[in-house]
C-alpha cells in the first residue's frame, strides 16, 4: 500500500498499536490490584490449610537413647484466620517444636523384641498448640503415629596410657 495513503495508514495502525499496548498494561495492572485486594480480604476469614513444620525429641528415659528417630517433620493441618496462617507460612517456624518424651505418653509395640515405641499424635495436639502461639486451632496431625526406637546408653571406661617418647626438634 504505497502512495499518499499508505503512510497515513501505517501512522494510523503505530497509533492504534500504542493504544492497545497501554490499554493492556492498564488491564493487567487493575486485574493484579483487583487479585490482591480479593486475597486479602480471603484472609480476614476463617480458613482451612497445612503447613510443615520441623520437630525435636528431647528428654528420653534415663539410661535410654533414641537410636531410630521418628520424622524430623510433621505435617499439621490448622484452622484459623487467614492472617495467623500467612503469618506461619512465612515465617516458617525454623525453630523446630520441642516433644518431650519424658512428659508424653508413649508405648511399646506390642510383640516386638527390640525396645519400639510409639506416640499417637493426637495426644501432642495441647503441647504443639501452646508451642505455635497463635490463634489457630490444630485439626489434624500427620503422621497420626510415630515409632521410635530406644537402646541403653552403653558406656565403658577404657584407661588411656600416653607414651611419653615425644621427640622435640628445636632449631
Amino acid at each position: 500500500m504505497k502512495g499518499k495513503h499508505g503512510i497515513q495508514s501505517d501512522n494510523l495502525t503505530k497509533k492504534e498499536v500504542s493504544v492497545i499496548n497501554r490499554d493492556v498494561v492498564a488491564f493487567a495492572f487493575f486485574l493484579f490490584l483487583s487479585l490482591i485486594f480479593w486475597y486479602l480480604n480471603s484472609l480476614g476469614k476463617e480458613i482451612e490449610a497445612g503447613i510443615r513444620l520441623p520437630v525435636k525429641y528431647i528428654n528420653p528415659p534415663k539410661e535410654m537413647v533414641i537410636v531410630e528417630e521418628p520424622p524430623v517433620r510433621l505435617n499439621l493441618y490448622l484452622k484459623g484466620p487467614g492472617y495467623s496462617i500467612l503469618k506461619l507460612k512465612i515465617s516458617g517456624n525454623r525453630t523446630p517444636f520441642l516433644i518431650d518424651i519424658s512428659k508424653i505418653n508413649y508405648k511399646r509395640v506390642y510383640g516386638s523384641v527390640a525396645f519400639n515405641y510409639f506416640i499417637i499424635t493426637s495426644g501432642l495436639t495441647k503441647s504443639l498448640s501452646v508451642q505455635l502461639r497463635s490463634g489457630c486451632e490444630i485439626t489434624s496431625i500427620i503422621p497420626d503415629t510415630l515409632f521410635f526406637t530406644l537402646n541403653k546408653k552403653d558406656a565403658k571406661s577404657i584407661p588411656v596410657n600416653p607414651e611419653n617418647n615425644v621427640v622435640w626438634n628445636k632449631k
